[in-house]
């Protein structure tokens, strides 16, 4: 298994007099291009998971090893490199800029990771990634101007124009109307499908962790559970109606083992 995200041992505690231990001891490995849920009760540490990962938080102690790279000991200039390179982020909020176009507002991870003007290919680029979320007669409007779901399109535009390898995703449909959440959510999975990236997406929309390749649930900083909802789900229909399919056959020792 091709180990993109490895977590070893990462426990994060916050506060010096009164501790509270928010992550207890997570291990956890993601490959390449997995497209991952993470849920759980507010603070029960999903957020301060995905903060670790994307390294805006350290772990008081714990290995984070990322695209092969050990993260804990790199310091504050090297990581924010890194994670311009190699990460690409969602919000719920699009922590977009009103006084930009959407244009403007997808090629700001460029500008910060050079300083510069971007050159024509950059402008193409980002072009190419807004004409990919569908927001193409949209490119030289005002974030203002757009609608809630509109402007979460163009933050997953701007979240792709560095070609990460892994997107990090905090509740990015948790401001959206339920139409919106699902075209959102099958956008993002077009993009894994299509690019090969790694996602993790926070959410308490078990609908949208349903749709995940897997779903790691958090409860009090540990990880209850580690599943796949396809397999569940083939799982209990499997149990539903096995009695009925074995009976038919006179398999009554397997009927009485599934119950």
């Amino acid at each position: 298994m091709d180990e993109h995200i490895k977590l070893k041992g990462i426990t994060r505690i916050f506060g010096k007099k009164t501790k509270t231990v928010v992550l207890k001891g997570i291990d956890l490995v993601f490959p390449q291009g997995e497209f991952a849920g993470i849920i759980g009760q507010s603070g029960s540490g999903k957020s301060t998971l995905l903060n670790i990962i994307s390294t805006l938080d350290r772990p008081t102690e714990g290995e984070l090893y990322v695209a092969g790279e050990d993260l804990t000991r790199m310091g504050g200039r090297q990581l924010a490199v890194f994670r311009n390179r190699t990460l690409g982020f969602i919000f719920q909020f699009h922590y977009l800029l009103p006084e930009f176009n959407a244009l403007e507002n997808v090629l700001i991870p460029h500008w910060i990771a050079t300083g510069k003007q971007p050159p024509p290919e950059t402008v193409d680029l980002a072009k190419e990634m807004i004409r990919r979320v569908g927001m193409e007669k949209r490119t030289y409007q005002r974030i203002t101007e757009l609608s809630g779901g509109e402007q979460q399109r163009i933050a997953i535009a701007r979240s792709l124009i560095n070609r990460p390898q892994i997107i990090l995703a905090d509740e990015p449909t948790g401001s959206l109307d339920s139409k919106t959440s699902v075209e959102v959510n099958r956008l993002l999975r077009e993009i894994n499908e299509e690019f090969n990236t790694t996602f993790l997406i926070v959410t308490h929309d078990r609908h949208i962790a349903a749709e995940c390749d897997r779903v790691v649930e958090l409860v009090d900083g540990l990880i209850e559970r580690d599943y796949h909802p396809e397999e569940e789900t083939y799982q209990e229909k499997w149990k539903e109606l096995a009695p009925t399919y074995c009976l038919h056959y006179g398999d009554e020792e397997f009927v009485k083992k599934l119950s």
